[in-house]
This record gives structure tokens, C-alpha cells and sequence, in this order.
């Protein structure tokens, strides 16, 4: 098999690119090209992501862990109604409470794949039943983006202390007061105040979600 450095090379050197072109291209340093292609560096996962998209190949490819490219000739002919569907992989980091909170538990090795569109930075699959108002089910994947500006009535991952639950927020700054809101009237406020509010973090805004339900 061949290794990153060794396909991404030949990528550039396909397109007959100079370091220094695809360095403004990508939008990151010919040092950091370089490094790549002697080995001295790899990327992270989105920076991957942003050259598989640019030489329109998959990330197993570029890796270097199969020979089977999804390489697209810029010589192809365009149809109008033809296009390409293009997506992404995004970090699914385990399960999320629509009810009372449960643990928030990590799975960084899974992945869910979706539109190039949906820029979250990572995932959560929903459990229970309390934001079916919202049209968000048990077993839904709920995308966020984190490091969101807090908005009144928005819905956000929230973890509290260890544990983790899907609300829509409403944040009183003179107050000082949180409140946690349920999509389903069988569940209650969920209240923070004073020192409470210390243990409650806001994750991130969640900005879509994906269901096997049509």
C-alpha cells in the first residue's frame, strides 16, 4: 500500500502544481506542504477532508489504504442535469438525551457521513423522546456546531456535569438563570441558578439532525 505522502505527491505532481500553488489553494503554508510529502507531517482530519475535496478523491485513497480512487477527470464532460453528490465525514461522539440526561459517552472512531453543506463539527445520536416537537426522534443523528453564539429558544447540546441532554436554551444574563426546555409538555423546565450554573456547559448549537424516518 502506499502511504500519504507518497499519493499525495503524485496528486500534486497530477495537476502539475508547484508546493506553492497548492499552498494558496488550500489556504495553508508551503511549509506544511512540504512536510506532507517528506513525511514529517500528516494532517488532521479536516485538513484531509479539504484535499480529498480539492483532487476529488476519497480519504481511504489519499491514506493510501486503497488503490480505488474516486478521481473525477476535469476532462469529463458537464450535463446539466447531472451533478455530483458531494459529503463529508463527521465525528459521531456518542449519545445525547432527549429526557433526563444520561452519560455523554466518546466514540472519536465512528463517523457519520453527510452533505458538504452541514457544517457541524461533530454528532450526537439522540435518546428518548423529549424533543419531538421538534421533529427530532429516538435514534436521530444531531448535528453541532460548536463554539455557537447562544440565541434564545435555539436548541443546544447541553452537558450537564457528566451527563448530556438536547434543549432548546433560554439564558436571563440579569437573572443569571438557564432554563433547559423540553419539546414534549410531559417533561419539565430544567432550572439553573447561582452555583448550579457551574456545572452546566454548553456544547454546542445543533443546526441539523438526520433520521431514518421519512
Amino acid at each position: 500500500m502506499s502511504s500519504f505522502k507518497t499519493v499525495f505527491k503524485s496528486l500534486r505532481t497530477s495537476r502539475s502544481l508547484t508546493q506553492e500553488e497548492l499552498a494558496q489553494k488550500l489556504n495553508i503554508s508551503r511549509s506544511r506542504i512540504g512536510m506532507y510529502e517528506t513525511g514529517q507531517r500528516e494532517p488532521d482530519f479536516k485538513t484531509l477532508e479539504l484535499i480529498a475535496d480539492f483532487f476529488n478523491v476519497d480519504i481511504d485513497y489519499l491514506m493510501g489504504r486503497t488503490t480505488k480512487t474516486t478521481i473525477l477527470p476535469e476532462s469529463l464532460p458537464s450535463y446539466p442535469n447531472v451533478f455530483p453528490i458531494k459529503t463529508r465525514k463527521i465525528p459521531l461522539l456518542g449519545e445525547i438525551a432527549c429526557g433526563q440526561p444520561i452519560f455523554c459517552t466518546e466514540d472519536r472512531e465512528s463517523y457519520v457521513e453527510a452533505g458538504t453543506d452541514v457544517k457541524a463539527d461533530f454528532c450526537l445520536r439522540a435518546r428518548g423522546d423529549s424533543m419531538v416537537g421538534a421533529r427530532i426522534l429516538d435514534g436521530d443523528v444531531v448535528f453541532i456546531q460548536k463554539d455557537a453564539s447562544l440565541e434564545a429558544g435555539q436548541i443546544y447540546a447541553v452537558a450537564i456535569d457528566d451527563e448530556a441532554t438536547l434543549k432548546r436554551v433560554y439564558y436571563d444574563e440579569t437573572a443569571q438563570v438557564l432554563q433547559l426546555l423540553s419539546e414534549n409538555a410531559k417533561y419539565p423546565p430544567m432550572i439553573y441558578s447561582g452555583e448550579k450554573l457551574d456545572h452546566v456547559h454548553i456544547l454546542g448549537r445543533a443546526i441539523a439532525f438526520q433520521s431514518d424516518v421519512i
